[in-house]
């Protein structure tokens, strides 16, 4: 029998069970519900206290069914008529007014002429049995998080942690739960461990400091907090509603779990605030215990790391035992078998020039308890190595039998080592001064002046003088006419700002001066008020006269790179001018003086300063030297090109710092060229105008033809309309043909661009055959062309190219034609074809007409050379055509194969960022 049902039966035994008696005589009590049921379980009339509760209270003209009044889950309970029921305890929910379920248990007895359903309210009972149900789940879970967290390692426990934050706020549908503890200060709250469901706003975050608000609630009850309480919690709930549930134990209030956007009264009625401390005990009592323990243990790995840093430890003697126990590391060091060790054991780690003295100390405690200090050396068999030094200090605890030495070893090795270095730099440094061209002084300062009472030794060496030569009248007698201002505003300085530094010249004993460098501190008393000044002279007579020189000599080569034909001048690493000499501002019409700060690269297209800062970046401490030809628009004339030499200057890491540059005019040296590069091309085209006099005549003849037939059909007065369009169409096609002739004539004999621009090479070998191809044709020379079937792009000039290739196949065909003269079943050919790698592209331009002389192959491209007969050709074409691909980057070759001669254009592919440099808008 269940809890509840005992329960029923002892109010049962309140109330008892109405007697069976005849219908027409059964009293009925009026006592929780009683329903009068028909034979059908129909309700007739209702009774008791509990009919005000009911949702439906008076039946309606008509008996309503029983289950009009119950809930749906109880409609089982009711199954089948009245009498079915009899002898059965009935627990049923009925509809309230109150919204929620009114739970009521009873039975059946028959009644007059029907049946009486009489109920017992047992709302309480269920109520007691959920609570006391809920309070045995949550002392289950309490006692199951609380072991969790002190079994876990500390190297889990926050996993754990948030585990088990994570379990519990979704067993109990809490959207934000926290632990909060004090911080490392103990002066306010911080969030040390959260969870937040997935839809839950982000009220806090790990390590979040939630400051003192928390302080201004109670710590021993649990805090319901509503919407508009307590304002100072505003920030920390959000605005929201919340629960705040403390933590205490014997250091008071330590820690508070946190529920925001959470009613708990509502969403956990069946926990009271017994239960809700019994949870944050159940997490806040083992996390504590475990982060005092861990700190704990961190506090020990510090202590125990900090005596390993500094050689040090703690040690303990006991004068009842004559023993001593020294700290694990410390035993460890001194080599000891334990860290409990007889006294005299330990006695013999130290050095015997120290061990006496140290029994000795050891003895006057025992007898008078005189705190111990002193400083003793471990001895070291190795007698090579350097000793090491122990400071030991203790005092007295303890009386009688208790009475103990409790201090500490410090390796104080690095500090003895020190006192030596300095004692022995103090005297290197004394010998120094007396033999080196400084002398060390001081003045005391009397009345407002500085008399000098010491002088280091090395003033005699120096200066031939003692001290008394040096007294305040006869040193200034001393300083030269010319420097007595300055040595007199030296003292005033002093005196005002404390330090001086100043350079004057002094009168030896012989009558020569030197330059004294001379610096000097005031020192003062605890009031403020002057003592004595300390100074040094430094003797720089050399270096000063040096400097001289030094001045002079600059001064030489400033006007050697003035007056210097050349441009000179100083840059840093984005082309910002530090230094320029007057031929640079020259050409950039400027004065020198405004040189500095301009930037070099404004007179640069984009492309020319791309390539300069390119260049400029494969500069190295080992290559840092770097020549090329540079493109710039100066102000008021055409381009300008200047022959320019960098020389960087690089840190101690190899970071560029500056460039220095000199630079030459270069431009009509390249106008020179560019003319010659123009004449070549315009012979090339005079050579080439008979067979474009041939490609023009020939669409203009197939014109007149079909002019000429259409006339001849308009006479006779038989036209067709087809065969006039037609022979129109014919005629258009010939006039294209012809225009695009002139028109590649007409770029191709212009000027080049300025500056080389990305194409495909696919592009130049086009416009070459539209020139070349039908004279070829025409001149009976077969030309075997490869379809390029690949996209690349070089950089260059086009029509430059274009000027090459008919170089080239001109020359081919000259040398076809003239062995066609010899043999006449000769059939010539020339081939063009190209390839290409990661790297480079290749133009092939191969023929069968013989191959070139052996003994002239390496004579080929020199300017003015040529193998036509006298007053044929210029000698140019091939000298030309070199120096276009070596200015494109590329390289021009040529060999015998077994037919005749094969030249190869060889181009690097521009990569991808310079094209898009080009493709970009200025």
């Amino acid at each position: 029998m269940s809890s509840g049902d005992k329960l029923f039966g002892r109010l049962l035994n309140r109330q008892p069970l109405l007697p069976l008696a005849p219908p027409d005589t059964l009293n009925v009590p009026s006592v929780g519900l009683q329903l009068h049921l028909d034979a059908e379980g129909r309700v007739l009339h209702l009774t008791g206290p509990l009919r005000h509760a009911l949702a439906q209270q008076v039946p309606a003209a008509q008996a309503s069914p029983l289950l009009d009044y119950l809930m749906p889950h109880s409609s089982l309970a009711v199954e089948g008529i009245p009498s079915d029921w009899q002898g059965q305890m009935l627990d049923l929910d009925f509809y309230s007014l109150s919204g929620h379920p009114l739970h009521l248990r009873g039975w059946v007895q028959p009644l007059a002429n029907g049946w009486l359903l009489q109920l017992l309210d047992i709302g309480d009972l269920l109520l007691e049995r959920r609570q006391s149900r809920s309070r045995e789940h949550n002392q289950l879970l309490a006692a199951k998080i609380s072991e969790q967290l002190r079994l876990c390692s500390l190297t889990r426990l926050a996993d754990v942690l948030a585990d088990q934050l994570q379990s519990l706020a979704q067993r109990l549908h809490i959207p934000c739960l926290a632990v909060a503890l004090l911080d490392e200060q103990g002066q306010g709250w911080q969030i040390h461990q959260h969870y937040a469901a997935c839809d839950a706003p982000q009220l806090w975050e790990n390590n979040q400091r939630l400051g003192t608000g928390l302080d201004s609630l109670s710590g021993t009850a649990v805090h319901h907090l509503a919407l508009g309480e307590l304002p100072r919690l505003h920030n920390i709930f959000g605005h929201a509603e919340g629960l705040a549930v403390p933590y205490y134990d014997a250091h008071g209030v330590v820690a508070w779990l946190l529920c925001g956007c959470y009613a708990a009264q509502r969403c956990a009625a069946d926990l009271n605030d017994s239960d809700w401390l019994l949870l944050t005990a159940a997490l806040a009592s083992p996390l504590l215990e475990r982060l005092r323990e861990h700190r704990h243990h961190l506090q020990l790995e510090r202590l125990d790391s900090l005596q390993a840093l500094l050689g040090t430890g703690w040690l303990e003697v006991f004068s009842t035992s004559a023993e001593v126990q020294l700290a694990p590391s410390l035993a460890n060091t001194l080599s000891l078998p334990a860290t409990r060790v007889p006294l005299n054991e330990w006695l013999d780690r130290v050095h015997p020039a120290d061990r006496e003295e140290l029994r000795s100390r050891l003895q006057d405690w025992q007898d008078d308890s005189v705190p111990l200090l002193l400083c003793v050396r471990l001895h070291c068999p190795d007698a090579t190595q350097a000793p090491r030094w122990y400071r030991l200090q203790g005092q007295t605890l303890g009386a009688g039998k208790n009475r103990r030495l409790v201090g500490f070893m410090l390796d104080i090795s690095d500090i003895k080592t020190q006192e030596q270095n300095a004692s022995t730099a103090h005297a290197r440094l004394d010998n120094l001064i007396a033999s080196s061209p400084a002398v060390i002084y001081v003045q005391r300062y009397v009345e407002g002046a500085l008399l000098p009472t010491f002088f280091s030794a090395s003033l005699q060496p120096l200066l031939g003088l003692e001290l008394a030569d040096c007294s305040a009248g006869a040193l200034t007698e001393r300083v030269h006419p010319e420097d007595r201002d300055r040595y007199f505003e030296r003292t005033r300085l002093l005196l005002r700002e404390g330090s001086v530094r100043s350079r004057y010249r002094l009168r030896d004993s012989r009558g020569d001066y030197h330059w004294l460098l001379d610096e000097a501190k005031l020192l003062r008393n605890d009031l403020g008020l002057p003592v004595e000044a300390v100074g040094l002279w430094l003797d720089v007579t050399e270096a000063t006269l040096a400097t001289e020189q030094v001045k002079q000599s600059e001064e030489r080569y400033r006007i050697l790179v003035e007056d210097s034909p050349a441009m000179i001048c100083r840059y840093r690493p984005d082309l910002t001018l530090t230094f320029g000499n007057r031929p640079l501002a020259t050409y950039l019409e400027c004065s020198p003086e405004q040189l500095p700060g301009v930037n070099l690269g404004s007179w640069m297209s984009d492309e020319q300063r791309a390539a300069f800062l390119q260049r400029l970046s494969r500069l190295s401490p080992d290559v840092p030297v770097s020549t090329a030809e540079i493109n710039l628009q100066l102000p008021g004339r055409e381009h300008a090109w200047w022959v320019w030499s960098d020389r960087g200057v690089f840190d101690d890491q190899g970071r560029l710092l500056e460039v220095q540059a000199v630079g030459r005019d270069n431009t009509e040296v390249r106008r020179s060229q560019l003319q010659l590069t123009q004449s070549a091309k315009m012979a090339t085209l005079g050579e080439m105008a008979t067979g474009l006099a041939h490609e023009i005549n020939q669409p203009l003849n197939v014109m007149r033809m079909a002019i000429v037939n259409v006339l001849k059909r308009l006479n006779s007065g038989d036209v067709q309309l087809d065969y006039l369009t037609d022979k129109l169409n014919r005629i258009d096609a010939q006039v294209q043909r012809a225009a695009r002739v002139v028109d590649h004539m007409r770029v191709f004999g212009r000027r080049s661009e300025i500056e080389q621009q990305p194409f495909n090479p696919a592009e130049a070998i086009q416009g070459t055959l539209s020139l070349l191809a039908e004279g070829m044709r025409g001149k009976g020379v077969e030309l075997r062309i490869s379809q390029t079937d690949f996209e690349v792009q070089v950089r260059g000039y086009i029509d430059q190219l274009e000027q090459v290739l008919i170089n080239l196949m001109v020359n081919a065909r000259d040398a076809l034609l003239s062995k066609r003269e010899t043999d006449r079943e000769f059939k010539p050919w020339i081939s063009l074809y190209a390839e290409r790698d990661k790297q480079s592209v290749r133009l092939w331009v191969e023929d069968n007409g013989g191959g070139i002389d052996p003994r002239l192959l390496d004579r080929i491209f020199e300017p003015f050379f040529t193998t036509k007969p006298a007053g044929i050709g210029t000698g140019l074409g091939l000298s030309v055509s070199y120096g276009i691909v070596e200015n494109m980057g590329g390289r021009l070759s040529v060999k015998n194969t077994v037919e005749g001669a094969r030249f190869c254009i060889e181009l690097p592919i521009a990569d991808d960022d310079q094209i898009t440099s080009d493709a970009r808008p200025d």
